[in-house]
């Protein structure tokens, strides 16, 4: 199995807005730094860009991030320990804050490329119903990472 993973954030701004270039500039060189992250499998893209941020989940513009990964760990590694932590960081100047779950993480077979709809379904079984074995948050995420690490050890 491998773990997928769908973010969504909601512009403060229009993307063609000046106050979103710091986004935007960097969007390319991010993906393409997780693009080559040990680890990584898929990414979603709209059709014709290198990115999904013109796909909405709703009539509000929203950033979408939706991506594969082997496991925990080198997600982890991608997002804390490269420079797509300096634009994480930053995310306040671009992104509102969220009130309820933006995120969620859910187990795939090897292979399968997640469909935006079946994240959406994730996020909100998510927020319905908080963390299963069908929908997580980070820090299950971390807890089953931690549990693969003892029985390792």
């Amino acid at each position: 199995m491998h773990l997928a993973e769908l973010n969504i954030a909601k512009f403060k701004y229009a993307t063609s807005d000046s106050r979103m270039a710091g986004f935007m500039n960097n969007l390319d060189a991010i993906n393409a730094l997780a693009d080559r992250a040990p680890g990584f499998i898929w990414r979603l893209k709209s059709d014709g860009s290198n990115n999904a941020t013109d796909l909405r989940v709703s009539e509000e513009e929203y950033a979408v991030n939706m991506s594969v990964w082997t496991d925990a760990k080198s997600l982890e590694n991608y997002v804390f320990k490269t420079a797509h932590v300096q634009i994480y960081r930053r995310k306040s100047e671009w992104m509102e804050l969220m009130e309820k779950p933006h995120m969620v993480f859910w187990n795939v077979p090897e292979g399968h490329q997640p469909s935006l709809a079946e994240a959406m379904d994730k996020l909100q079984d998510y927020e319905n119903n908080g963390p299963s074995e069908r929908a997580f948050g980070w820090a299950q995420v971390m807890d089953i990472e931690h549990m693969r690490s003892l029985r390792c050890a």
